[in-house]
């Protein structure tokens, strides 16, 4: 059974910096490509970033390229978010998953870690 849990959110100010981890139980991380969301009240979840298995290949969102880095480290089955240049509209609930080899989709997911960015 995987469990994804969350880490490092909390209340910033624009500009500021934070970094999410999310740590994996499970033998399947060190395989499996791993991103993360977030969900903003009153929007729908929306990706963020994702790293595949290696840590050789990024992707992220157009709204968040060049302020924020995802990373992993297959011996602490962990993957981070680190978040530079925080704005306002950062804030949203953040939520990593875990898309193990074979699956068309995340799997898995975590309960979330809230961000907030204050003026």
């Amino acid at each position: 059974q995987v469990q994804l849990v969350e880490s490092g959110g909390g209340l910033v100010q624009a500009g500021d910096s934070l970094r999410l981890s999310c740590a994996a139980s499970g033998r399947t991380f060190s395989s499996s490509q791993m991103g993360w969301f977030r969900q903003a009240p009153g929007k729908a979840r929306e990706f963020v970033a994702a790293i595949d298995w290696s840590g050789g290949y990024t992707n992220y969102a157009d709204s968040v390229k060049d302020r924020f880095t995802i990373s992993r480290n297959n011996a602490k089955n962990t993957v981070y978010l680190q978040m530079n240049s925080l704005k306002l509209e950062d804030t949203a609930v953040y939520y990593c998953a875990q898309r193990p080899v074979g699956f068309s989709d995340y799997n898995y997911w975590g309960q979330g870690t809230q961000v907030t960015v204050s003026s």
